[in-house]
């Protein structure tokens, strides 16, 4: 029965989507063309350098070194080896989707089990700083003091959402409790240096090939992730076209409403469960008497990621056996957990804040000249030359692989 119901759901919305595309070609068109624009911008030149180190890295075996200098730290709060810190700190460098990325490879390559993958999976996946500061907080707000506040509260609830999750799985894994502990040994440099060593041996394939696989495995990643970027950009034009969201607003007015929050943010909230730019985008061209209320509805949605990059967390962790649902539920988790530190960190870190800081600074000072600003704009300039440039070279390696 439920198989039944998933077939009819996935056709119908498959079905109304087409018909939407059919009856509105020309909005179709322009909402692809914005979605094609971020990707080939910003997120595929600002992901690309991640991607491909993150490939280096474990290839090089400097992840297998890092595990074994953070295995202390990691295991005790994550309960995850200690390679597990290099996707919690390539997660906050990069952004979305890099967590889920190496949670993966680390699980391809069986360094962590399926459990602990999930766990890791669960609070690696964070918005990059580039994103808060540059994209939301100065981009969209005008106020460079609301990215410290959203910031804080992402990454604490981030790292918290990590040591609840610490629990998943553990009846699984009671059986290995005795077993883990008598695997635990001393730190050592020396020790780390010689698991890194035996890393890189064991994995056979010439320099040349490494760097190649890199590249190819980067893009072929970063090519999905545009595809989810278009799709969703299309879906929720669609959705506003068609009449379906007032309808749907009704539902998120009413619990706005229960949290004591604007209603008038419940259209953009619907839009930020589906893509955060453009929930983030919504609420900033409201008029919000409550600078608090929008700090927690946009907290919320950067903590829950959307739809569409769950849907890209989705497709990386197929080609593996980790499941999705754990970190589907770690997304609500942090999304409520991080409003809740807005509430209460906002007077702390934005207000007290913003009254030290309006009798030092000037109120004039150009928000444009932000280093936040000035990265994101730099990057969007050279960003479609970055892409076409990358994209050739794949087609160079491919071509070169297949004669």
């Amino acid at each position: 029965m439920k198989q039944k119901v998933n077939t009819l759901l996935f056709a119908g919305i498959t079905v109304f989507i087409v018909f939407s595309l059919i009856k509105f070609p020309d909005d179709a068109l322009e909402a692809s063309i914005r979605g094609l624009n971020m990707w080939w911008e910003v997120v595929f030149p600002s992901l690309l350098p991640f991607f491909i180190m993150a490939e280096l890295l474990l290839a090089f075996g400097v992840v297998k070194f890092l595990g074994v200098l953070f295995e202390p730290i990691m295991r005790p709060l994550f309960n995850v080896p200690g390679e597990g810190s290099f996707g919690w700190i390539m997660g906050m460098a990069s952004g979305y989707p890099t967590g889920a990325k190496i949670a993966a490879r680390l699980r391809e390559d069986k360094q962590i089990s399926r459990i602990e993958a999930e766990r890791l999976v669960s609070f690696t996946n964070n918005s990059s700083p580039l994103f808060i500061f540059g994209a939301v907080s100065i981009g969209f707000f005008g106020d460079a003091k609301l990215g410290v506040l959203l910031a804080t509260c992402h990454y604490v609830g981030n790292a918290i959402v990590g040591i609840c999750m610490r629990f998943h799985g553990r009846n699984e894994t009671k059986s290995k409790a005795g077993k883990q502990k008598t695997k635990r040994k001393r730190v050592s440099i020396v020790r780390a240096f010689r698991e890194m060593h035996r890393t890189r041996l064991n994995d056979k394939r010439p320099l040349g090939e490494v760097v190649g696989d890199a590249v190819l495995n980067s893009i072929k990643t970063l090519v999905m992730v545009g595809g989810f970027i278009i799709l969703f950009s299309v879906l929720i034009k669609m959705i506003f076209l068609t009449g379906v969201s007032p309808f749907i607003a009704i539902f998120f007015e009413q619990l706005l409403n229960l949290l004591s929050l604007p209603i008038e943010m419940a259209l953009p909230f619907f839009s930020g469960l589906f893509e955060i730019t453009i929930g983030a985008k919504l609420i900033s061209d409201l008029t919000i008497n409550s600078q608090l209320a929008v700090a927690i509805v946009v907290s919320f949605i950067l903590g829950f990621n959307g739809f569409s990059i769950q849907a890209q967390v989705a497709s990386i962790l197929s080609k593996t056996d980790i499941r999705f649902t754990p970190y589907f539920v770690s997304r609500f988790i942090h999304g409520t957990v991080a409003s809740i530190l807005t509430v209460l960190l906002y007077k702390p870190l934005y207000l007290n804040k913003q009254a030290f800081e309006m009798d030092d600074i000037p109120v004039s000072q150009d928000v444009t000249q932000n280093i936040w600003i000035v990265i994101l704009d730099f990057i969007g300039q050279i960003g479609p030359f970055l892409t076409i440039s990358f994209l050739g070279i794949a087609a160079f390696i491919l071509y070169r692989r297949k004669n």
